[in-house]
């Protein structure tokens, strides 16, 4: 790539939103909730998911109002969302519970900053039966109970808060750095039998330093990332998605091994079969 590209002059352009499931969903766009003009062009961009953050992007005076805001859009049929909740050690988890709970238009939960898994179990225990929950872990202490905390039958899916666990434990925003805590949870997530976990957002308005982590990420076994803005949306979902070349790659071998008559072809298409089914769920088959 010739030189750096700030996100708002990307080249990439708007895409037809394709409803994907939780499991296998790459770019999950956070829109604060004290924001309501944002969420129709959130739910029509590329993100394969929108979480209205209930959390970090609103000030502790605000809380009451964006979650009366937010009950209601859900409730009237005029948005489909994930909520990202205040974590269980505040006075804000149960209110958010309380609002939320029964909505039509809520797709499931963010708990914000997981230690263990029975905040998990309080929070599932408060909503609807079957509602998904994404455990958000944030510190040296919820990636030390990762495999916990993915194994509680509330846990649908596990996200990482880089920006704080880098805050909480002096490490640097490096990918040298974040491989343990990364790997912690992708091995977490597999012994649980859950999706491979959502990454932390990147900050900074630059392209390459987007698919920079995105390919770290990646490297290390996580599907999805948080995105802070709608033009990091596509940029994710391309780079998480198996390539054209991958995808022709996956259907030769399968013809190839049609008949199996080599123990090495057992694996080769197995995987050849994984990446078709991506492209068939990203729409890009």
């Amino acid at each position: 790539m010739a030189g750096s590209h700030t996100l708002g002059h990307m080249a990439h352009p708007p895409t037809t939103p394709i409803r994907v499931p939780y499991e296998y969903a790459r770019s999950w766009l956070l829109v604060s909730a004290h924001k309501p003009e944002l969420f129709a062009k959130s739910a029509a961009s590329a993100a394969d998911a929108i979480i209205i953050d209930l959390e970090d992007a609103v000030a502790p005076e605000a809380k009451s109002r964006a979650r009366s805001g937010v009950a209601q859009w859900l409730r009237d049929g005029e948005l489909s969302a994930w909520v990202r909740i205040n974590d269980a050690t505040t006075k804000y988890w149960a209110d958010d519970l309380v609002a939320l709970r029964g909505l039509p238009g809520l797709e499931g939960i963010m708990l914000a900053k997981v230690d263990d898994g029975e905040q998990v179990d309080m929070t599932a225990a408060r909503m609807a039966a079957g509602v998904p929950i994404i455990a958000l872990i944030e510190s040296a202490v919820g990636i030390e109970a990762a495999l916990d905390i993915a194994r509680r039958a509330g846990t649908s899916r596990i996200a990482f808060g880089s920006g704080d666990f880098r805050r909480d434990t002096g490490m640097a925003d490096d990918p040298v750095a974040m491989a343990y805590p990364r790997s912690r949870l992708t091995v977490a997530s597999r012994a649980a039998g859950l999706p491979p976990p959502i990454d932390g957002p990147t900050r900074v308005a630059d392209e390459e330093t987007l698919i920079r982590q995105t390919a770290d990420a990646a490297a290390v076994g996580m599907t999805g990332r948080l995105c802070l803005r709608i033009e990091q949306t596509s940029v994710v979902n391309t780079r998480l998605a198996p390539t054209p070349d991958d995808i022709e790659q996956a259907r030769e071998t399968v013809i190839r091994c049609a008949t199996i008559r080599e123990p090495s072809d057992v694996p080769r298409l197995a995987q050849a079969r994984r990446v078709l089914e991506l492209a068939g769920i990203f729409g890009t088959a």
